[in-house]
């Protein structure tokens, strides 16, 4: 088990300690690799986590420099929070174009270099040389066929699982879970003593509120895509509201909304189904605070964000036992994980008809989410980095 830094109080990593780390590294220019932005309208949970950090480090004195694909509406450069964005490229060029700009030094100089392998690598080690680490949340392996052809699904599996890993095994990994390192070992066969656990963080926004929603409310947020199974999820809770009448709110975006809004009308589920879009902040908590439970039954998860950011608002949840979820989720203490579609309608309605029973995970969840914050992230997440200046 590979973990970085200390585990103490709240305040153990912020962020003056992080400038100190940056100041005794050395490593004031640092380039990521990544294949979309936060801008991106199908930005998810690994943008957060790559923007959130970015953020940390420019505050703490870090010249930060992402380049990613281009973005629907955004302009090619921009800068957010303290870090400059590149965004240009598409989904596919942007891998080969990205690595022939850093060669090429079109980005300016750098110190380290982080690349986010998601699903497709950049392959950084044949061509990077001096610090550099990869952030990997989890592996795709079953997410290939839900959204390529069989060809191109095949030709991923065999790109993520035999060709890429060879090229990393002396390269230090971050992943976001004990659960997901586990996997990434077993599928990717990388070296153990590489691969680093280092959790995501939850904004201090997300935080509990006693305004319930009146009525029994499931809550489930995230990119409308097939690995997401909003689809099994919408299918749950009609089975649920033969105990319970539970409603279902769905906040994200994505190209399965035309499929589920048809979901929808063929179960005659448009009084209690709602596909609420996307939201801005403020919105999204209120969400969080007033649903009696979050669900998730995605298929593959590097952690859970979305499950964790209700969990700082008291809201248990109910999710798929999968790498990723068995971190972000303690079963029992902050909600349930399930193993089939059967487990997952029981176990939403055990937790919607219990008031007592919903109550305990709430605080369990509430008690698990105090554990993470964005600072101690961006800190280990650096000194990975800050090691392979001077390995051993």
């Amino acid at each position: 088990m590979q973990s970085v830094g200390p585990r103490e109080n709240e305040n153990s990593e912020n962020p003056r300690k992080l400038g100190d780390l940056v100041a005794e590294s050395g490593l004031r220019r640092v380039h990521i690799l990544a294949w979309r932005d936060l801008a991106d309208v199908e930005a998810g949970g690994s943008e957060i986590h790559a923007s959130t950090v970015a953020s940390r480090w420019a505050d703490a004195g870090v010249e930060v420099t992402m380049r990613t694909s281009f973005a629907q509406g955004s302009p090619p450069e921009t800068v957010r929070d303290g870090y400059k964005v590149v965004r240009r490229a598409g989904r596919y060029l942007v891998f080969p174009r990205a690595v022939a700009a850093e060669i090429l030094r079109r980005h300016g100089p750098r110190d380290a270099l982080v690349e986010i392998w998601n699903g497709v690598p950049f392959f950084s080690p044949i061509w990077a040389r001096g610090p550099r680490v990869t952030w990997l949340h989890h592996v795709h392996e079953d997410m290939w066929p839900m959204v390529l052809p069989p060809g191109l699904a095949r030709a991923g599996q065999l790109l993520e699982r035999r060709i890429a890993p060879p090229f990393y095994r002396r390269t230090p990994v971050i992943t976001l879970s004990e659960s997901s390192r586990d996997h990434l070992l077993d599928r990717l066969r990388l070296p153990a003593d590489n691969v680093h656990v280092v959790p995501p963080g939850i904004d201090s926004r997300f935080r509990p509120s006693d305004q319930k929603a009146t009525e029994p409310t499931v809550l489930a947020v995230g990119r409308l895509m097939p690995s997401k199974a909003f689809d099994e999820l919408i299918d749950a809770v009609a089975a649920v509201r033969h105990e319970v009448p539970a409603r279902l709110l769905v906040v994200g975006e994505g190209y399965e909304r035309d499929a589920l809004e048809r979901q929808i009308a063929a179960l005659g589920a448009e009084e209690w189904c709602e596909l609420v879009g996307r939201v801005d902040d403020d919105e999204l908590v209120r969400h969080y605070q007033q649903a009696w439970v979050v669900a998730s039954a995605s298929r593959s998860e590097g952690w859970g964000m979305t499950l964790t950011e209700a969990a700082a608002c008291a809201t248990p949840a109910v999710a798929t036992r999968i790498p990723g979820h068995r971190d972000a989720v303690r079963d029992g203490i902050g909600g349930l994980l399930v193993d089939s579609f059967d487990e997952m309608v029981a176990a939403l309605i055990r937790v919607l008809r219990d008031d007592d029973f919903r109550a305990r995970l709430g605080d369990g969840a509430s008690r698990t989410a105090q554990e993470l914050t964005w600072d101690r992230t961006a800190y280990e997440t650096f000194a990975v980095l800050a090691a392979t200046r001077n390995p051993g």
